[in-house]
């Protein structure tokens, strides 16, 4: 018999609240299987879909349930990307919610994407349905759909009605007229094919590599939701799925089979073999009541942006550093941020749409906010000849251009000081985050400020000698502090070198391994060579600091998230009193 204990108990329940971290996606999921099924069978059995039914089959509940399914994923995509909600949310819950739950708005954007990508797959569906149903709709008029002789003559009786209450949208045989000349006579179809089209380049222009490449090709094709969603609420306006109005005195079940006629009140009709001609009706169109709500949330997250865009933001101070990198020193009236959030900025003078995020570099201790942008593009490359980056002396403010700053939004980094331990990953210029929150918590720490972080790593993954330069000078005032006041213990960083030294550089670091410092980087720690081996240092990390809880937070490639994700899970313990990872991601 299983005993049961505290330390099972609560290593239960600890595994409970770690599942709730993809809580959120598998009631998402599930919503979207089961409203599917749900909406199938509704127009599968009702009554008052019979005729339709009988000309296109069960494709009609296939149509009808991935078009559920597109308005339940069109209300949900763009509340994801409301950075503003979404901060407030995350400031809200800091204060009424656990951790766990909070840390749902983290993978905001994670969840965009799949929201996306399940509406790609129900449109696909909704498509295939739809081609399949045309063709059906044209087949009726030469009852090509069925063998059976009775169908055939109800389901051309049927494509024959052509007063208001018809059914059959195709008012012409197949010899007269083609699918795709029927589909461009709909709104349903032109409207379809602009939704089709918005929604290959949106998502063809989503991939890693353009984002990172060519962004500015990313941020103008994502535009195109607005034409997806004008196209999207009015793609039901013309009512083509029709269902019949007049069940109660035409059971479709009973006289789909009989004669129909148009007065069966009249003195020669004899009512025992006849009904009433049945009447069909378009479904009035709904989109647009699930997708009004969140775009008027939307067009109030972009008002807010709009306001503080015309906020005067003055640039103090233009640092150039190497590797490409120089560094912006930007005051703005109200600004407040947090240890490692982001902004988003624009040059109106360079493109008065494009806007770029950025992760702040200072501490919120400072009197300025900075960001350190990388010339990779033309527009960072244009923002530097703006900012007179390479003239190398110092420029008045009124000879800056204009910058616009959207933010600051929140990070996973705000919760750096929940917990006793906190490991920093990151990979090149992703250390660009832990630059503000080093600096901060050195300055609590500094301050003798009571708090519970206790211990801080840093791992970081250069990929050659130019990576770090510009962060070096950081690190050696940490030293230098840590030194003056004897707490070398505090921060304990690494640095990896994966490639970028000559044969030269290697016979010099073999001859000055002896020396104090490090002959790379000049730090008082040595410079590690290769990959850091996680395998490692996970269980290192577990034998210095048993019982508590270890916050890791990455900011680099999909790869290694996935990777470290999978050690925390590994090594944390369920038993009571064990040590726990938590690991958080920051993406844009």
């Amino acid at each position: 018999m299983l005993k049961v204990t505290c330390g099972n108990v609560v290593g239960y329940l600890w595994e409970c609240c770690r599942l709730l971290v993809g809580m959120l996606q598998f009631i998402w999921l599930a919503a979207n299987i089961v409203y599917f099924i749900v909406t199938f069978f509704t127009f599968h059995n009702a009554k008052n879909y019979f005729y339709l039914r009988l000309i296109i089959g069960p494709s009609l509940g296939v149509a009808r349930g991935s078009a559920a399914g597109l308005n339940l994923n069109c209300m949900l995509i763009l509340i994801p990307v409301c950075r503003n909600l979404i901060s407030f949310l995350r400031g809200s819950f800091k204060k009424c919610c656990r951790r766990n739950i909070r840390r749902q708005l983290d993978n905001h954007l994670t969840f965009h994407m799949y929201i996306a990508y399940a509406i790609c797959i129900h449109t696909a569906i909704h498509i295939g349905a739809h081609v399949f149903n045309v063709e059906r709709f044209l087949d009726s008029w030469d009852s090509q759909v069925v063998d059976d002789a009775e169908v055939k003559d109800t389901i051309l009786r049927l494509s024959q009605l052509r007063t208001d209450a018809y059914l059959n949208p195709i008012a012409e045989s197949a010899d007269t007229t083609d699918t795709i000349r029927e589909m461009f006579k709909t709104v349903a179809g032109v409207s379809g094919v602009v939704i089709t089209l918005s929604l290959i380049l949106i998502v063809t222009s989503s991939t890693e590599t353009i984002r990172r490449s060519y962004f500015e090709i990313f941020w103008y094709t994502h535009h195109l939701f607005i034409p997806f969603f004008i196209a999207t609420i009015l793609h039901g306006i013309q009512g083509i799925v029709r269902y019949q109005t007049n069940i109660d005195e035409h059971d479709p079940e009973k006289c789909w089979n009989q004669e129909w006629i148009d007065d069966l009140d009249s003195e020669d009709s004899d009512e025992d073999d006849k009904c009433p001609t049945p009447l069909f009706e378009g479904n009035s169109p709904k989109s647009w009541m699930w997708v009004l709500g969140p775009m008027v949330i939307y067009f109030l997250e972009r008002a807010v942006r709009f306001y503080r865009s015309k906020q005067q933001v003055v640039v103090m101070k233009v640092v150039k550093h190497p590797s490409k990198v120089f560094e912006l020193q930007m005051k703005r009236s109200g600004f407040e941020a947090g240890p490692g959030q982001y902004v988003f900025v624009q040059a109106p003078g360079i493109s008065a749409l494009e806007w770029h995020p950025f992760t702040l570099t200072s501490a919120p201790d400072d009197d300025y906010f900075s960001v350190h942008i990388r010339r990779v593009g033309d527009w960072t490359e244009a923002l530097a000849q703006e900012c007179h980056v390479d003239k190398g002396e110092f420029q008045e403010a009124w000879k800056m251009p204009r910058i616009a700053i959207d933010g600051p939004f929140g990070t996973p980094t705000e919760d750096i000081f929940w917990y006793q331990v906190d490991v920093f990953v990151a990979a090149g210029i992703g250390v660009t985050p832990f630059a503000s929150v080093l600096k901060h918590i050195w300055y609590k720490h500094c301050a003798s400020e009571e708090m519970k972080l206790k211990k801080v790593y840093l791992y970081w993954v250069c990929p050659d000698t130019n990576a770090f330069e510009w962060m070096q000078d950081l690190l050696q005032h940490f030293d230098q502090q840590m030194l003056e006041r004897g707490n070398t213990d505090f921060l304990d960083y690494n640095i990896y070198l994966t490639r970028g030294w000559d044969s030269n550089q290697a016979h010099n670091i073999v001859l000055n391994e002896e020396e104090g410092r490090d002959a790379v980087t000049g730090l008082q720690q040595k410079t590690h060579f290769g990959r850091p081996q996680w395998d490692k240092i996970f269980p290192s990390l577990v034998a210095s600091h048993p019982g508590t809880n270890v916050g890791v937070f990455l900011c680099g490639p999909t790869v290694l998230a996935n990777s470290l994700h999978k050690l925390c899970n590994t090594h944390s313990s369920n038993e009571l009193g064990g040590i726990k990872f938590f690991f958080n991601k920051e993406t844009f």
